[in-house]
């Protein structure tokens, strides 16, 4: 399972890490403690994430000021694939990022939920890749 550390969590979001342990202690995220961290489970960090792109609240996070000509760091929420596409769905900050690629390169990427990738965005093109 993977799993992410707070400070790779909140980045992932686009929030500050505070916001991220109040998000854990409020219940809103889960947590568990591993080699002496906080870590919380990736899957769960995708489903955190899908909801605040489906309801965003831009000024409290700092993806807000990236443009689109760059490279944002985000999770995999959702991989749909047959046997020759797959559709990719990403958060990256409040964006919501859809890619779609052949299902090997998806496969060979690893791309699942929960999964840290990046959205490399030109014009109409999302480029996946892993960090």
């Amino acid at each position: 399972m993977t799993t992410y550390r707070i400070a790779e969590a909140a980045e992932l979001l686009g929030v500050s890490d505070d916001t991220l342990r109040r998000w854990v202690e409020a219940g809103r995220l889960a947590s568990s403690r591993q080699d002496g961290r906080t870590v919380v489970p990736g899957v769960d960090l995708a489903a955190l994430a899908e909801s605040l792109a489906e309801h965003p609240d831009r000024e409290a996070t700092r993806a807000a000021a990236v443009s689109a000509r760059n490279r944002l760091a985000g999770i995999v929420t959702k991989v749909v694939k047959d046997r020759v596409m797959a559709q990719v769905e990403m958060v990256c900050g409040p964006y919501r990022m859809v890619s779609l690629m052949s299902t090997e390169a998806a496969e060979e990427l690893g791309l699942e939920p929960g999964v840290r990738a990046i959205a490399s965005v030109k014009s109409t093109n999302v480029v996946v890749e892993r960090p």
